[in-house]
């Protein structure tokens, strides 16, 4: 037989290492008991939050990584001549395939592990989460996958006798469970199986060689009751099972791995731990809370950690596998087939997943598309020999990651131990109450005795003070009463003289005041008669007077009424033969350039609608340059006139505003009318309609046509002077439409490249609201964006190096430099050409590369010097690190060659 069992050893039933099923913990006798400590003492924990899959915040999807193995000795002298086939980028979590000398594939992983990955990085990275997951109460796999021969065993399996660092996933797993439990109450059971030939045999008990696979029917759940499970209690005792089933692992010496994996090794750790609930109080009937409380809820969480260490897959022409090991390799690519078939329907939601087709998919079914938790680390060699196995292992890492699975804590009442510590509190009670109820019948005796003593002493002294009182109360009334006859008696006195004499003398002063009355009130009657007669005459008068006037007035007013509306009506007509007359001369000037098209014959010579990288509104119909296009703007000028077009931007009529800034905008797209429409006021009505319109197609049309007039330098600075920046800073904040934007960009943009006004469009907002406009995402939107910062970056860079400009530069000051970094590698193309070159220009300048570094744009102008499509954007960028200390200095620091 070609395979043998690994490390020489070769277990049966008779054999000195046997473990009986089901093995108690009493029979691993360890030679040194440690105590571990309680719950969460050695063990960061990670939040709830842990649970979500990192990189795209998806809850349970698939984290995968990969490791690269570095090159062996027969790889060192048979490929000395060869590059690898791949290159890592661990910083970016990428990886890149080569293709050839120079073409290759990137992919991007959760994490990427270099070929100088330590073990215990590899177990953080990708086993420690689920580790936590399975001691919340979480299922968890971590498996392995990758060509034989890169590693995949001694990524999980390697125990570390001679060099703990090299301790593997298995071990180390264990070694945190074991510090995070408490041995009390929790424990820890192991079974430790391999999958050969399609046929499920214990490691354990290496006679147990069929073991059945049995699936709940009402919950999917998948067992293995055949199984050895082995209770263990400290670390050293796993380490020896695991030793005993390594043992037993079958293996052979191929072309490609003198001691390669014959089977599919799955250890599984089930992991039980007794969770206390919350406390609930019971309240009384008044609402307080009562002095007895409902016990504590025990909870059982059951939780399974898989470890799967796959066979490796292998082409029989590299592996040189003939005979028995030549049907061990079919069963081995035959299982990993249906177990990529599998993966490919979970990550494509296909309806059916073919999980009975292999054993192993049948194990894994909980894994991938189930309620666990899973990790999975895909194995890599450098050899291009092997580049094909390479890229097929990736693509399965690839697919993987599209998994999700439906997270589940498993938890359940522990009825037995709540059963126990319910007796033993009731016992308690029973005592307690008793107790109680003896002390509180004394207290009330002893209480009722003293009440009634000081009863008896209250009711003599109430007595007492009662009868003191009522005396007091009789000789205070009778004193009382006996004054205030005297009064009486001295008021009516009084009273009866007083009486008489002002009686007398109130007399005399009555009758004098009433005459007096009486001639005030005759007086006032007779004022009140003569002015209401004077009224009612100058009412007549008055009436007589308008009466005249009436027939003259009315006839005036029907008059000027009539005059105001003819006004009015041939003021619209105006407008209205204005805009006939343009739209005549627009469709007139269309028709002449299709037909010319169509004469050519060649679609090529059609229109070739906006130019995004000058003028952002320039209609298609100015785009040409022949004698028709002139002539008809000439004759639009003679039959209309600009300033009749220009004044029909402040017409009442909504349409005929929208109109006329529309002819504006198509007019100012030409240089030849551009003078003409600033020195007509044409700017200052554009301006005007940028602040005073909300309407968004007036804002929009008026900022291409500001757009095309600020191509001319001269424009540029009438721009700013009238305010123009701050008006365009307040539209880009307010605005939504992308269009719109985009007209608002360009204009900023084309002012960003004026050396003279790069103070004061910062100084105005121009930087911040170009920065701000972002937020659209539109690729059109960030294209007129990324010009402007290359703009405003060229100007600065000239600037520089004339000694007019010194200092950091305005745009990393306004916070630009985070984004121009994270828009370097955009995928439209004049979106990353514009963001190389004002990377390019801001390097040039020697006290912006600290800045740079910082920010991580060195970086991308390595890349820009490499990879650039365009030959002079790679020449400058490689000047610009040639000629910088800075650069060069930091390069040297971190490697980098270019």
């Amino acid at each position: 037989m070609a395979s043998s069992y690994r490390n020489g050893y070769r277990g049966s039933s008779s054999g000195s290492m046997k473990v009986d099923r089901p093995v108690p913990s009493s029979n691993l006798k360890a030679s040194s008991f440690k105590s571990r400590p309680s719950a969460g003492s050695a063990l960061r924990r990670s939040s709830p939050a842990s649970l979500t899959a990192l990189g795209d915040g998806v809850p349970g999807r698939v984290r995968v990584a990969v490791r690269l193995r570095p090159r062996n000795a027969e790889e060192l002298a048979a490929d000395a001549d060869f590059a690898d086939c791949v290159e890592l980028q661990p910083e970016l979590k990428r990886l890149k395939l080569r293709k050839n000398n120079w073409d290759s594939d990137t992919y991007e992983f959760d994490e990427v592990l270099t070929e100088f990955a330590s073990q215990k990085r590899v177990y953080e990275v990708v086993a420690k989460p689920v580790v936590e997951s399975v001691l919340d109460g979480y299922n968890g796999t971590v498996m392995a996958y990758g060509q034989t021969g890169t590693g995949k065993t001694f990524t999980l399996g390697r125990i570390g006798e001679e060099d703990t660092s090299d301790r593997g996933i298995m071990v180390r797993s264990m070694e945190d469970i074991f510090a995070d439990i408490s041995p009390e109450t929790d424990s820890i059971s192991v079974s430790y199986l391999q999958l050969y030939m399609e046929t499920l045999q214990d490691l354990l008990d290496p006679a147990n060689d069929n073991i059945p696979i049995v699936e709940d029917p009402k919950t999917g759940d998948v067992s293995v009751p055949g199984a050895t499970l082995v209770e263990i209690r400290d670390q050293q005792s796993f380490v020896e099972l695991l030793r005993i089933g390594e043992a037993h692992r079958i293996a052979a010496n191929t072309k490609l791995n003198t001691e390669s994996s014959r089977s599919h090794a799955i250890l599984m750790v089930h992991v039980r731990r007794s969770v206390t609930g919350r406390e609930d109080i019971i309240s009384s009937e008044n609402g307080d809370p009562s002095h007895l409380a409902k016990p504590f809820k025990p909870l059982v969480r059951k939780s399974k950690l898989v470890v799967v260490d796959l066979a490796g897959s292998e082409r029989v022409h590299k592996s040189g596998s003939e005979g028995h090991m030549l049907e061990e390799a079919k069963s081995i690519n035959l299982s990993l087939s249906a177990l990529g078939k599998c993966i490919n329907a979970l990550a494509e939601n296909s309806a059916h997943v073919p999980v009975r087709d292999s054993k192993l998919t049948r194990l894994l079914r909980d894994s991938f598309g189930g309620t666990a938790r899973t990790s999975l680390i895909v194995t890599i060699g450098p050899s291009p020999r092997h580049r094909g196995e390479t890229a097929s292992t990736i693509q399965f890492g690839q697919r993987a990651m599209k998994v999700e699975n439906m997270l589940k804590i498993k938890e359940e009442f522990d009825y037995k131990s709540l059963s126990r510590r319910l007796e033993v509190q009731v016992d308690k009670l029973i005592v307690e109450n008793e107790r109680q109820q003896k002390a509180f019948e004394d207290e009330v005796e002893r209480i009722n005795v003293e009440a009634q003593n000081r009863i008896s002493e209250v009711e003599r002294s109430f007595t007492d003070a009662l009868e003191k009182e009522r005396l007091k109360c009789q000789m205070d009334y009778m004193e009382s009463v006996k004054q205030l006859e005297e009064k009486l008696v001295l008021n009516q006195q009084k009273h009866d003289c007083d009486g008489f004499t002002d009686g007398l003398c109130n007399g005399q002063g009555s009758r004098l005041s009433v005459a007096e009355i009486n001639n005030l009130l005759e007086k006032e009657t007779n004022l009140r008669k003569a002015a209401e007669e004077e009224v009612e005459h100058l009412k007549s008068q008055l009436g007589q007077h308008l009466q005249l006037e009436a027939g003259g007035d009315t006839e005036v007013l029907k008059l000027l009424k009539i005059i105001e509306d003819e006004a009015h009506q041939k003021k619209k007509l105006e407008e209205e033969i204005i805009i006939l007359r343009s739209q005549l001369l627009q469709s007139t000037f269309e028709a002449d350039q299709m037909r010319r098209c169509l004469e050519r014959s060649g679609p090529g010579n059609a229109y070739t609608g906006l130019d995004s990288s000058m003028s952002p509104f320039r209609h298609s119909q100015f785009k040409d340059s022949g004698n028709g296009q002139k002539a008809s703007i000439a004759t639009l000028f003679e039959q209309v006139g600009l300033q009749k077009i220009l004044a029909l931007l402040e017409s009442e009529d909504a349409n005929v505003r929208i109109h006329a800034v529309k002819v504006v905008a198509n007019l100012a797209a030409e240089e030849a009318n551009q003078k003409k429409i600033v020195e007509s006021g044409g700017l200052t009505s554009l301006l005007m309609l940028l602040r005073s319109f909300e309407d968004e197609t007036v804002r929009r049309v008026a900022a291409g046509a500001i757009a095309n007039l600020a191509m001319n330098e001269a424009n540029q600075e009438l721009i700013m002077l009238e305010g123009g920046i701050s008006l365009l800073s307040i539209t880009a904040a307010d605005a939504e439409d992308p269009q719109t934007l985009r007209m608002v960009a360009g204009a900023i943009a084309n002012l960003c490249g004026n050396d003279k006004l790069q103070m004061k469009l910062r100084s105005e907002g121009g930087i911040k609201a170009l920065l701000g406009i972002v937020r659209c995402g539109h690729p059109d939107v960030l294209s007129q964006v990324a010009r402007g910062i290359a703009n405003f970056a060229k100007c600065e860079s000239r600037g520089s190096t004339q000694g007019i400009k010194s200092g950091r530069s305005l745009l990393i000051e306004d916070g630009a430099l985070p984004w121009i970094v994270q828009n370097a590698n955009n995928e439209a193309a004049p979106i990353r050409r514009h963001i190389e070159l004002a990377l390019c220009h801001l390097a040039q300048h020697e006290v912006n590369a600290k800045d740079m570094i910082s920010g991580g744009a060195l970086w991308e102008l390595v890349r820009i010097s490499r990879d650039c499509s365009r030959e002079d954007i790679r020449s400058l960028a490689r000047r610009t690190l040639n000629s910088s200390p800075t650069f060069k200095s930091e390069m040297r620091r971190l490697r980098i060659e270019y």
